[in-house]
């Protein structure tokens, strides 16, 4: 009897002790996770490769003992007779898995086996073989557990979940063997005369086992490698002898298989796969979006599907609706189905307004994911009167807001405008609309409130959004607003570059939703801008850490004689002078890229209007140290001062929620000083009287 060990995907165990017993009846098996030990003979080790639905490897143990130390690994390497399992003529790989205070990197540990083994031919014949990582004649793996270290052959070769029919795999992909084991948890392996869907089959993997288990094809007979192959304790005719017996009870009928997606590339490659596994005319393919699909059969079956997991936040503004939309699809077209379905993301089921009977966890690759079984009937099938329209407590509020805003907006020149600020504490977020798009900033949620409570939350903030605001689900941007230092604020998110044009009161703008956490345009400003054109008629105005220049263009608009842009991002210089080209402002102004501080404290120049919105801290390698509003903001008024005109004036704002402004600069300085914040918040924000805080300094002349 040999002893041979199967390893598997994490969470599939249970199953392949089930599968085991089926290859070889009477079997006695032992469990651990992500493998399962079998004694058997070479012929049922021969059966599990050929057979095993759910497999990895297949591995035949040489050699076990504990080891003390580093040599101690080497001896039970040695142990083995390596000549009598390979000759030197052929290359061979070793994989190590497992550390301990000893091997405490597997690389180390899958050297020292691969010395035992080239010292020991060296010994014997004067020749060693050579090593080859990629394609070796011969594989062997060591697996060390605490100080007990067990040296194999790999009889498989390559992983058994490699079927061989995927050339493509498409996106977000499943494993061979983990939708099959999809397949066993599901029901459908039990009662596979019923039909089996797949309304997201991606590059259809799963409706390929259902018709490779449907038609009795073993699974490993179109390999054309195995690592046994350059073995010689191989049995050719053994081996021979078990292909011709599955060759021959293969069956040529099969259950009903349908499979469908909505995207018509991946079921032309589904295709292509079903058709190299010799199944293509097993399963019926349709290219259809899920929310409108269904099949006619005679008897309810089962659906097994690998959902869209919305793993990006960004994806989750559009799987939402769509989750939602799906539920009252399979209730008015599924009834009395079993349902299969996995996802990484639990909380997205929500939206499907359906009840579990369990949930199997599982790994698909390194994501950790569930299994999750319903059963559609009658109660599953009932269309709830709340599943018609949204009516919870947000959205309630969200509605009323809406229906301030438009008025309010009749008698506004803007299309881009806040319409929601955490108004619930409960669902800790903020809404702007940009024209017809609406962006989410999640506020990060204090450590002590539940992760599954933020996230049911934030789903149901999603899920009423299309509806309420008329808003398409695609044009939906989520980002996660954190409390940030200095220039992260500005850090980048993502790369689409794709920019939306908006208006405010007779100027344009760019604006980029996706990319950075702030759009380019600080909404809550607007008032404020408008006090700059206002002041900046035949002025000389300075705009110090510009951003994208907004104000800029204001005082442009607002006839200023010179506009002076300062800001230490070329990217955001950049932004500023295409704001200015857009609004056909060419000639005059100056953009310069330095540390706004530094570049004050040496500048001579006077300016008439100088506005100032620094960030609440910045320790950028662009700058000379660090900058901190509340320790630095006397240090640059003062050299504000110096280059403000007789009867010049200063506009000051910072966001640092807790700022105090030291009053003792009005009169060192010589400045008036009226505190403008509440007259600057515009009516959108109103509900958040410390979203900035803004002074007017008026130079008092001599």
């Amino acid at each position: 009897m040999l002893h041979i060990l199967v390893t598997t995907a994490f969470g599939l165990e249970e199953l392949l002790v089930k599968e085991l017993t089926s290859i070889i009846p009477g079997c006695e098996t032992q469990q651990k996770p992500g493998q399962v030990r079998v004694a058997c003979s070479l012929k049922d080790a021969y059966k599990i490769c050929l057979w095993s639905r759910l497999g990895n490897r297949v591995l035949l143990q040489l050699a076990q003992g504990k080891m003390a130390d580093v040599q101690g690994l080497y001896d039970i390497a040695n142990e083995v007779d390596w000549s009598s399992h390979f000759r030197v003529q052929n290359t061979f790989a070793v994989d190590f898995f497992g550390t301990n205070r000893q091997i405490k990197n597997t690389q180390f540990g899958a050297v020292k086996v691969k010395d035992a083994i080239v010292d020991q031919f060296s010994k014997k014949s004067g020749f060693r073989p050579n090593v080859d990582k990629k394609t070796p004649h011969v594989r062997i793996q060591a697996r060390l557990n605490r100080d007990i270290v067990a040296i194999y052959l790999d009889l498989s070769g390559a992983s058994l979940h490699q079927r061989h029919y995927r050339t493509e795999r498409g996106v977000a992909p499943i494993r061979e063997n983990l939708a099959f084991a999809m397949l066993m948890r599901s029901g459908w392996v039990d009662n596979n005369t019923l039909p089996i869907v797949d309304p997201m089959c991606g590059s259809g993997t799963i409706a390929i086992e259902a018709a490779l288990y449907s038609r009795n094809i073993a699974p490993g007979q179109s390999r054309n490698a195995w690592g046994f192959h350059n073995w010689l304790g191989h049995q050719s005719d053994v081996w021979e002898d078990l292909v011709s017996e599955a060759h021959a009870e293969q069956k040529t009928e099969n259950a009903p298989i349908f499979a469908s997606d909505v995207d018509k590339s991946m079921v032309q490659l589904a295709k292509q796969n079903a058709k190299r596994a010799g199944v293509d005319n097993a399963i019926v393919f349709e290219n259809c979006d899920a929310l409108e699909y269904s099949v006619d059969v005679d008897k309810p079956g089962f659906m097994v599907s690998n959902t869209p997991y919305g793993e990006r936040l960004s994806q989750l503004t559009s799987l939402i609706p769509l989750f939602q939309k799906w539920g009252l699809q399979l209730k008015q077209h599924f009834a009395n189905w079993q349902l299969a379905l996995l996802t990484s993301n639990r909380d997205l089921f929500r939206q499907l307004r359906l009840v579990s009977k369990k949930a199997y966890k599982l790994k698909n690759a390194n994501l950790d994911c569930e299994l999750v079984l319903f059963d559609m009937d009658a109660r599953n099938c009932e269309v709830l009167e709340s599943e018609q329209g949204q009516h919870n407590d947000f959205a309630n509020r969200l509605k009323k807001n809406k229906q301030k805003s438009d008025k309010w907006l009749k008698k506004q020149d803007i299309n881009c405008y806040r319409i929601y600020d955490a108004d619930l504490p409960e669902y800790n977020v903020a809404i702007d609309c940009y024209d017809d798009w609406v962006v989410v900033q999640e506020y990060a949620a204090p450590k002590d409130i539940p992760e599954h409570k933020t996230v049911r939350r934030l789903h149901e903030v999603l899920a009423v959004l299309p509806e309420v605001l008329s808003v398409d689900a695609e044009k939906i941007v989520l980002k996660v607003r954190e409390v940030k230092k200095g220039k992260n604020q500005y850090e980048k998110l993502d790369q689409s570059s794709e920019l939306l044009q908006v208006f405010e009161n007779g100027a344009k703008f760019w604006v980029n939703l996706h990319d950075y956490l702030d759009t380019g345009l600080f909404l809550d400003h607007r008032i404020t801008r408008q006090k700059v054109r206002q002041l900046s008629k035949d002025k000389r105005v300075l705009n110090l850490f510009a951003y994208t220049g907004s104000v800029s263009v204001f005082a442009a608009l607002g006839g200023a004689k010179t506009v002076t842009t300062v800001d230490m991002s070329n990217t955001y210089l950049d932004w500023a002078k295409n704001n200015f080209k857009l609004n056909s402002l060419r000639y005059g102004y100056h953009f310069i890229k330095a540390d706004c501080t530094s570049w004050l404290q040496k500048h001579n120049e006077k300016y008439d209007l100088i506005f100032i919105d620094p960030p609440s801290f910045s320790n950028s390698k662009s700058m000379e140290g660090t900058w901190d509003v509340q320790r630095d903001h006397v240090q640059l008024i003062t050299d504000a001062k110096r280059c403000l005109a007789k009867g010049g004036q200063i506009i000051f704002s910072n966001n640092y929620r807790n700022f105090k402004l030291d009053k003792s600069i009005a009169e060192s300085l010589g400045l008036r000083i009226e505190n403008i914040s509440k007259a600057t918040i515009p009516e959108d924000f109103k509900r958040n009287q410390k979203i900035h805080h803004c002074w007017l300094f008026t130079a008092v002349e001599e």
